[in-house]
């Protein structure tokens, strides 16, 4: 059994929208840019909606009950670099974030909250 915490979790609240985000849109990906703005929210979109590429690293396939297909969280590569000692867990929390990110409709916006792991 693997010892190590994930890279990338979900609070219960963060996990509910997701859900909540896939029954309207269907299978759904994480983004993390470096940006100035909205550097500590993640971007929800459609999966594919977003394109990445060398400049991103795919952090995690997160496992949601009730979702059928894991959801990816992608970072940019100068903002993993940046944060490779940390736990990433995605939160909830009032508020309007990005017109972009699926969630902006809700009244709430996903944040990203960080732990530096031990040893790693």
């Amino acid at each position: 059994m693997d010892q190590h915490p994930p890279r990338v979790e979900l609070t219960p609240k963060a996990a509910d929208l997701v859900r909540r985000l896939h029954a309207d849109h269907g299978p759904l990906m994480f983004h993390q840019s470096g940006g100035c703005c909205d550097g500590s929210a993640p971007m929800c979109y459609p999966d594919g909606e977003f394109r990445t590429g060398d400049s991103d690293v795919l952090l995690a396939e997160l496992e949601v009950e009730g979702v059928g297909e894991p959801v990816t969280f992608w970072m940019s590569r100068s903002q993993y670099e940046a944060w490779s000692r940390t736990r990433l867990i995605i939160d909830v929390v009032p508020g309007r974030g990005s017109g972009f990110s699926l969630e902006a409709p809700e009244g709430v916006r996903f944040l990203t909250r960080s732990r530096v792991m031990e040893g790693g």
